[in-house]
Parts: structure tokens; C-alpha cells; sequence
């Protein structure tokens, strides 16, 4: 099953470009999971859109050299960033929960009593049409100057058909004023609208939300843990997602373990998200399946929460992304960079290890062959770092370290 292809703004014609004098050009080109592939003093030539000559610059090859070019003047190139978790389309401000959190005040009790995701829904709601996409847009934008060329937006901040239904169109048309390309997922399984019994609430997601919200969508997400839905239910929803043609993406493991990764597992899911209580047999499972973990330092930095066990994992053999979880409540981060930082600092990881998450990781866990790495054939979309390596994205965290951003060939 493969996703829909992601929303991003019609070109009349993709564009040809030579990136010339790349002091450290990172490929990715193997797929080996860590394995970035080095090319020293490289060049990559895009023709159309896509990647279609990568290697030393000494060996350009003569048809390159009347395309219009870009000297990298010795800096560094990766592949554009990859944000594998997000939820773009929101209203609202939660900075005043943010410091209560910091007081000390537990996140469940804050959602318990309206706050939390409860609070964006309200907010969300009352948003016009305009200002969410308008929103959504800037957000995109920003996520473009720092480095990422295509992320998963997630909705959720409805909870009611009507409301999910307009979150995902606003999705396709922020994707459609930006140059980031936007893969949308249905979450509308969230957690379960204020008042409404949760098992009222589970019928209304099989029976009328999936049906609406399937063709606006390539995934369904549950969050499946203690506090919102539990595997029973998670199931019955993934089963009814997959029913009517979407792919499958779990929130799991993030506030206790509540058997979400297990399923994802067994579902054979794209991805399981957070895995922050993830044991050594949750790692075995999601290895033998193929399901990627979508890791989200942001959130765990936030709520001063622990972080995933991303060694572990790694070390165990499972295929690793990596995503900001922007969010308005618990990670209000647009900087992938940052995050690779984070994945250094706070969960284990190499520089090589983190960058080949952002890319070509998060690439995998949205099932999307053609970006993340820099090789024939891949979508022409680079990041040119103002830096000689990679490395100074965790040795200067904070810092957007971005020089230049091509997508589809053409400098943006």
C-alpha cells in the first residue's frame, strides 16, 4: 500500500541545477541504516527535479557544465530534512500550560481538566478556514528556511467529522502554498472529544470519521496509551483505517506502556511514534516487522519526561526517523536540526546515525523511496549547511545552520 502523493504547490516545470564544490556531500547512498556516504569535494547535478549525476567534482561529467550551478564554496550538503511527525494545522496558545508544566503540574492533569489537547481543540474550532491554512503555511515556511523539504501533518484538533474533515483540508491547502511537500495523516483518534463516552466516541471514528477523512489522508494515527485509547480499541480503528485504503502510523509507548508498539508490530504499521517506555521486546517486535520508530526528542525535552531508548533500539536493529512533533502543547519546535541535535545530546545517537535518521529514516517510516538520499533518480531536494560537515549540526545546537535549501532542483 503506498501513500498518496504528498501535497506541495504546482510548478510549471521542475528545474535542472549543478551544485558544484561541496566540501562534504552526504549521499546516504546505500541505505545502510547510519551509513551517510561521505563524497569529499563533490557535486550533484539535477536535472528535472530529480538527482541525476552525484560524485567528485573532478569527475564532472562535460554535460554538466553549461547548467545554471550553485557553488557550494566548500561547504557541507545533506539531503533535504525529513519531519516524520507533525501536527501542523492548530490554533491557539499553550505557553501559560507550559509553565504550569514546569511547575510541576503533571501533563494528565491538565488534560484531565480541559487543558492539553483539549485546549488547541476549543481554539481550533473557533479558528477561521483562512487563518488556519494562513497559519499552517507560515509554519511550512519556516520549516523550509530551517532545512526540511517534507514532513507528515497529522490532524486531530477537531475531533468531530466536520472538524477533522476541515483540519485535513487545511492541510492540503497550507501543502499547496508552500514548497514543502506535506503528507497527510487522519488522527482524529486523538483522544476522545470532551463528554463523549469513549466507546460512542470509537464507533464515531469508524463509522463516519474514516469514511469522510479517507480521501484527504494517506495514514490513520491512533494515540494508543493510557491516557487516550487502549490496544483493543487501537485495533478496531487501524483495522477500519486499513479498510478503507490508509496506511497505518501508531503514537505508542509515550506517557507508560500501554502495548502500542507491540500492535504496530503485529500490524506490520509504517511506524510506531514516541516509544519513550519501549522495552528490549518491543524492539525485537518492531525489528522483525520492518516498522520504523519515529523518535521525538522535542516533546520528551519539553515535558522533562525521559527520553526514548534510542541506543537500544538502534543497537536492536530497528529502523530509526526522527521528527519534531510540532506542536502548540509539548514540543513547539519547526527546526530539524535541532532535533538531530537532540537526538545526539539526548538519546545516544551519532552525528552520522541522527542525520541519516532525519532523512532517509523518516523517508522510510512514510514509505517514500525518493527522497531522503542523494542518488539517480531521487527527488532534487539538498540542504546546503553554512559548515564543513554534518557534525556541527549537534556541535552548534540552536544555531539554524543553513545556507542554502534546493527542492526539486531549484534554490528556494
Amino acid at each position: 500500500m503506498s501513500p498518496q502523493s504528498p501535497v506541495s504547490s504546482p510548478q510549471p516545470g521542475r528545474s535542472s541545477l549543478l551544485i558544484t564544490n561541496i566540501g562534504a556531500l552526504v549521499t546516504n547512498a546505500s541505505g545502510v541504516p547510519g551509513d551517510v556516504g561521505v563524497v569529499r569535494d563533490g557535486a550533484v547535478g539535477i536535472q528535472d527535479g530529480l538527482i541525476a549525476w552525484v560524485g567528485r567534482a573532478a569527475d564532472l561529467p562535460d554535460e554538466y557544465r553549461d547548467v545554471p550551478s550553485v557553488d557550494a564554496e566548500g561547504r557541507a550538503a545533506t539531503p533535504g530534512f525529513v519531519d516524520a511527525h507533525t501536527h501542523l494545522v492548530f490554533a491557539g496558545d499553550r505557553s501559560d500550560e507550559f509553565g504550569r508544566r514546569l511547575a510541576g503540574e503533571e501533563y494528565e492533569t491538565i488534560l484531565a481538566a480541559g487543558g492539553g489537547i483539549h485546549s488547541t481543540v476549543a481554539a481550533t474550532r473557533a479558528a477561521s478556514f483562512g487563518s488556519l491554512v494562513s497559519d499552517a503555511a507560515a509554519r511550512l515556511n519556516r520549516m523550509l528556511a530551517c532545512g526540511t523539504t517534507t514532513i507528515e501533518a497529522k490532524s486531530g484538533y477537531g475531533l468531530t467529522t466536520t472538524e477533522e474533515v476541515r483540519i485535513l483540508e487545511a492541510t492540503r491547502d497550507a501543502g499547496e502554498r508552500s514548497r514543502v511537500d506535506v503528507v497527510a495523516t487522519f488522527l482524529g483518534a486523538h483522544v476522545p472529544d470532551r463528554g463523549v463516552g469513549l466507546g460512542v466516541y470509537v464507533d464515531l471514528v469508524v463509522d463516519e470519521m474514516l469514511p469522510a477523512c479517507a480521501p484527504l489522508a494517506s495514514f490513520c494515527d491512533v494515540f494508543c496509551d493510557p491516557a487516550a485509547f487502549g490496544p483493543e480499541d487501537t485495533e478496531r480503528i487501524l483495522h477500519a483505517a486499513r479498510a478503507v485504503g490508509l496506511d497505518l502510523r501508531l503514537h505508542a509507548e509515550q506517557l507508560g506502556h500501554g502495548g502500542g508498539a507491540a500492535l504496530a508490530a503485529r500490524l506490520g504499521a509504517a511506524s510506531a511514534d514516541h516509544l519513550d517506555h519501549a522495552t528490549e521486546e518491543d524492539a525485537t517486535a518492531l525489528a522483525a516487522a520492518g516498522v520504523v520508530a519515529v523518535l521525538l526528542p522535542g516533546a520528551s525535552l519539553s515535558m522533562r519526561t525521559a527520553q526514548a531508548p534510542a541506543r537500544m533500539l538502534w543497537d536492536s536493529g530497528v529502523t530509526v526517523g526522527l521528527g519534531t512533533d510540532c506542536n502548540p502543547g509539548t514540543s513547539y519546535v519547526e527546526n530539524m536540526g535541532f532535533v538531530v541535535a537532540l537526538a545526539c545530546l539526548e538519546l545516544g545517537l551519532t552525528p552520522d546515525e541522527a542525520l541519516w535518521a532525519a532523512t532517509l529514516g523518516s523517508a522510510r517510516s512514510l514509505r517514500l523511496d525518493d527522497r531522503g538520499r542523494i542518488a539517480p533518480g531521487a527527488i532534487g531536494d539538498l540542504v546546503i549547511l553554512d559548515a564543513p560537515s554534518h557534525h556541527h549540526l549537534p556541535y552548534r545546537p540552536g544555531t539554524n545552520l543553513v545556507w542554502k535549501v534546493v527542492k526539486e532542483g531549484e534554490v528556494v
